[in-house]
């Protein structure tokens, strides 16, 4: 096994929640992401999202996000294998006591319940990234499925993430919300989980201009899984990942394309379901003449140094 190190941007492991008491989400195994089959000798990092789903009322939404919030931190402080980290010099030292890594993010702008003040409360729990919104619409702006652009609590929402130190993630928002987006934003964002949408065509896919302009501003790329993402008759081969990478490798994404995987939040191909197939393909990039150099900078080092330069 040749790969040492994995930095997945995005999964909603710790959201599926399948009833009874105080249960270990991240740790369940009928879940695809799960922390005790993680691979030995491997350092992993996964970002758990705190995935809130469209159409809740602002005191739904902030208690649903409470609820998991406090799972989380339940379920990191219980274990002793895995720490919550805010930062890249927290993952590197996690590592260093072998150690999984773990960061809380949020998908789902409606999880502030229209309050931007909520900010700097998920700010304070370690909150490091926020998705403005998932497939509709939001009190900060519309998804791909929708077709308006950002309202104006979401451009006011932007500075203010920035100020709090919380990673835009623009996956799931929408062409005119993207656009609206550059003009507010002021510094690198991220796609957790997003394609290439001139390689598969779905909406939920990154177009070339998008995929260009991110690269521009040093923002990071992570590459969903989804297999209506990565092929659009959904029976995607390896082949058709790669196809994602050459084609970002082709706009210049050398240094600012990650793994963003979707794992337990998308139907995905056999050949990525779960940490350990993961691993597996980072031997067939190689067998395939992807560099050793390309490939660390694929599952690791891209999101390593843009956390260093970007989670203060």
């Amino acid at each position: 096994m040749n790969c040492a190190s994995v930095i997945d941007l995005h999964c909603d492991t710790l959201t599926v929640y399948r009833g009874g008491g105080a249960v270990h989400t991240m740790d369940d195994p009928r879940s695809v992401m799960v922390l005790s089959r993680l691979p030995k000798g491997v350092h992993w990092c996964q970002c758990f999202a705190i995935f809130v789903p469209d159409g809740m009322t602002a005191e739904e939404s902030q208690a649903y996000y409470r609820r998991f919030q406090g799972e989380f931190a339940r379920q990191v402080e219980e274990r002793s294998d895995v720490a919550q980290c805010r930062s890249a010099a927290d993952i590197k030292a996690c590592w260093a006591r072998g150690k999984t890594a773990a960061i809380l993010t949020v998908e789902n702008g409606v999880a502030l319940g229209g309050d931007l003040s909520n900010i700097d409360r998920m700010a304070r729990e370690g909150v490091r990234m926020l998705t403005i919104t998932w497939n509709g619409e939001n009190q900060l702006g519309s998804g791909n499925s929708t077709q308006h652009g950002l309202s104006d609590l979401g451009r006011a929402a932007i500075p203010r993430l920035e100020q709090a130190g919380i990673l835009l993630d623009v996956s799931h928002l929408n062409d005119p919300g993207f656009t609206q987006m550059l003009d507010v934003a002021s510094r690198p964002f991220v796609a957790s989980h997003s394609n290439a949408r001139s390689v598969c065509g779905h909406p939920r896919n990154l177009a070339d201009w998008q995929i260009r302009e991110m690269i521009s501003r040093q923002c990071l790329i992570g590459l969903n899984y989804c297999i209506d993402f990565l092929q659009e008759d959904g029976k995607p081969e390896l082949e058709d990942l790669l196809r994602h990478i050459d084609h970002f490798l082709e706009l210049g994404g050398e240094d600012w394309l990650a793994f963003g995987s979707d794992f337990d939040g998308a139907d995905l191909p056999e050949f990525l379901r779960g940490p350990e197939r993961v691993v597996s393909v980072y031997d067939r990039l190689l067998e395939r003449g992807y560099s050793r150099q390309l490939c660390d900078k694929l599952f690791c080092q891209n999101a390593m140094r843009f956390f260093e330069e970007n989670l203060t």
